[in-house]
């Protein structure tokens, strides 16, 4: 599985917790075990986006943001 995060996040290059979480069918705290393995290995970068609203209406899974490292594009991360 940890193979497959890598093809996944490689080739998509950002997603939130839920993009990957859901892509996997996995749930957002199994998914955060399997990600710490390729932070550890300095492979992948975890953000928080910031929420501009103050509305306390986003799941902090949707503000959870991972940046896979190397794939040579720098997209930014928005301001909700």
């Amino acid at each position: 599985m940890l193979i497959a995060v890598q093809e996944y996040l490689s080739c998509q290059g950002v997603c939130s917790l839920t993009e990957i979480s859901q892509h996997f069918n996995t749930s957002p705290d199994a998914m955060r075990g399997m990600l710490a393995h390729w932070i550890r290995k300095g492979k992948l970068m975890k953000e928080v986006s910031g929420c501009q609203k103050g509305c306390l209406s986003c799941s902090p899974e949707h503000l959870e943001i991972y940046r896979w490292q190397g794939s040579g594009r720098h997209i930014p991360v928005c301001n909700l």
